[in-house]
Parts: C-alpha cells; sequence; structure tokens
C-alpha cells in the first residue's frame, strides 16, 4: 500500500513537470491567454492510470503551476479561480475512465470539455468587456457566443492533438497502463 502511493506521488510529480515544460512550446497563443500545446497529454496520461482522485490532485499541482508561472491574464480573482484553478484541475476529471477499455480517449474528451466549461464561464463573467464586434469574420453581439468560440479555438485543438496523439500511441500506452501497481 505504502509502495503504491509513493509510486502514484511520483508518477504524478514527474507528469506534471512534464506537463508543465511541454506547456511553454507553444504551437500558437491566442491575444487575452489561451494556447495551443501538448501540454494535457501527460495530465491525461497520468489521470488514465491513477484514477479520479490522484488525477484530481495532480491537475490541481498542474493549475497551481500555470497560475504562478503563466499567469499573466489573470488580472482579476476570478480569472485566477475560473482560468487557472479550476480549468486545469478539472483535467483531472479524465481520472473516472480509468481502467476502461479505450478510457484515455473518453478521459481525454471529458477533461477537455470540463476545462472549456470553466473557460466558457470566464469568458461570460470576467472578460466579457473585451468582446470585439467582430471576430473570426462573425459580428459578435453575444457574450456565451464569442467565449464558446474564443475558447474552442484552443481547448478544441488541445483535445484533439492528445486524442491524435493517444491513437498513434494506443499500443505501446496500454503496457504503461497494465503495469502492476501494487
Amino acid at each position: 500500500m505504502q509502495n503504491t502511493k509513493l509510486r502514484a506521488l511520483t508518477e504524478g510529480a514527474i507528469m506534471v513537470a512534464i506537463a508543465q515544460l511541454l506547456s511553454y512550446f507553444k504551437l500558437y497563443e491566442l491575444p487575452f491567454g489561451g494556447s495551443v500545446t501538448i501540454a494535457m497529454v501527460p495530465i491525461f496520461l497520468y489521470c488514465a492510470r491513477w484514477g479520479l482522485g490522484q488525477g484530481l490532485i495532480a491537475s490541481f499541482a498542474y493549475a497551481l503551476l500555470q497560475l504562478f508561472f503563466d499567469g499573466a491574464y489573470a488580472y482579476t480573482w476570478q480569472a485566477m479561480l475560473l482560468d487557472y484553478i479550476l480549468a486545469f484541475t478539472l483535467l483531472g476529471t479524465a481520472g473516472v475512465f480509468k481502467n476502461m477499455k479505450f478510457g484515455i480517449f473518453y478521459g481525454t474528451i471529458l477533461g477537455s470539455v470540463m476545462r472549456f466549461l470553466a473557460h466558457l464561464l470566464s469568458g461570460v463573467y470576467v472578460w466579457y468587456e473585451y468582446m470585439p464586434d467582430e471576430f473570426l469574420g462573425l459580428t459578435m453581439n453575444n457574450v456565451w457566443i464569442y467565449s464558446a468560440l474564443y475558447n474552442s479555438l484552443y481547448v478544441g485543438i488541445n483535445m484533439l492533438m492528445a486524442l491524435a496523439i493517444f491513437g498513434v500511441l494506443y499500443k505501446p500506452l496500454n503496457k504503461y497502463m497494465s503495469l502492476n501497481l501494487a
């Protein structure tokens, strides 16, 4: 039992560190925050292996690191809470699908959708004053639509990249996922 806890803690620390490192390699960054990276991949991998509880703990640690090192867009406590603490902690919900066939795919979708919802609420209640008159060639007069479009640009792409990576690595990952946790 003690060995399992130590293993979970160690793997969690390694995955959070890798995720933080990957978050600095941005393929694209939007003007008011949000970037396209593969940083969620190690978090989702950890969640699929260790489950919801451990996944939420690791995701919370990752959320704190994101806030401290990349929190330039968090001007208010509401933005800190929604865009960093809640959004990145909710990645841990991916652990719900632990030990399920294709669970890493379902978890990636769930974790990404939960993160998107946190950013969506932040866009509506915190960032609404920055809504432009036009976005992606569309006239913007609804803050919900603007926030959904803006946040789906990076969260959706991040999710699709993670799913593609897991698709390519699914067979080798099965060996890692089935390693004895005791």
